[in-house]
């Protein structure tokens, strides 16, 4: 799915890969890239195959946080992945959610 940017036309999401930065950067050994939420950048992942580790931080104080993924699975690690909004209304308004 394309999402495009209101002003100019041009790609802002080719889900799940976000074509501007956002707090969710995506590690492999090859390359980054960014993911437009937590579930897009375990989806690139996912999508890919592939082990790797997304860099983020908490939404309510800031602090640095990492999600690793090996072999398919999220590791053991502090912190919680919350979705605020239900996935039945992501796509209200997609560039919010």
């Amino acid at each position: 799915m394309l999402v495009l940017q209101p002003e100019s036309g041009e790609i802002l999401m080719a889900n799940p890969f976000s074509a501007v930065p956002t707090p969710f950067l995506v590690q492999l050994d090859a390359y980054s890239c960014y993911g437009n939420c937590i579930w897009d950048a375990l989806g690139v992942l996912a999508m890919l195959k592939t082990d790797g580790r997304i860099a983020t931080s908490c939404p309510d104080c800031g602090t640095a946080l990492e999600v690793r993924v090996a072999n398919g699975s999220v590791q053991a690690t502090q912190g919680l992945i919350h979705f605020a909004i239900p996935a039945l209304h992501w796509w209200d308004d997609i560039v919010f959610t």
